[in-house]
């Protein structure tokens, strides 16, 4: 496989994330490029795409806190590069919809009353949710001390 292959493939899966494509190719040309960083003309040229659909691209992946903006003193252009350990920081602001989840669980098992087949999925959805609630900070500690030890 390629490069221009995993970009393209970076596009498709961060698409099923809920990102545009662009974005997810651009995040694929950050992960494989040589430099640490490239400005929005660059990433437009390297990817094929207008300058416009690029910056709306850089701007929705900024806003996930994916990737940080920059400027290097004399130069008149932003540059663009991962966010440090983005994918442990985008796991743990996901986190906090687990939260959300289960909240949502406990408002339908004030909505559905004594409905057992109703509770039993409820139960199990608000459960899964605060045992992921308790788990995964260990684990991402866990990660961070083995990310150290790399």
């Amino acid at each position: 496989m390629d490069v221009d292959h995993f970009v393209e493939d970076a596009g498709l899966f961060y698409e099923r994330l809920g990102l545009s494509r662009t974005s997810g190719r651009a995040m694929g040309r950050l992960l494989t490029a040589a430099a640490d960083s490239a400005d929005a003309p660059e990433l437009a040229q390297a990817l094929g795409v207008a300058k416009s659909s690029m910056s709306v691209a850089l701007r929705q992946l900024e806003q996930a806190g994916l990737i940080e903006r920059f400027r290097v003193r004399g130069e008149r252009r932003d540059r663009y590069r991962l966010a440090e350990d983005v994918f442990a920081r985008a796991f743990r602001a996901k986190m906090a919809e687990f939260e959300s989840f289960r909240a949502l669980a406990e408002q339908g098992l004030r909505a559905v009353g004594d409905d057992p087949a109703a509770r039993s999925r409820l139960e199990l959805m608000r459960d899964m949710y605060a045992f992921m609630m308790d788990r995964f900070p260990a684990l991402l500690d866990e990660w961070d001390r083995a990310k150290d030890g790399r």
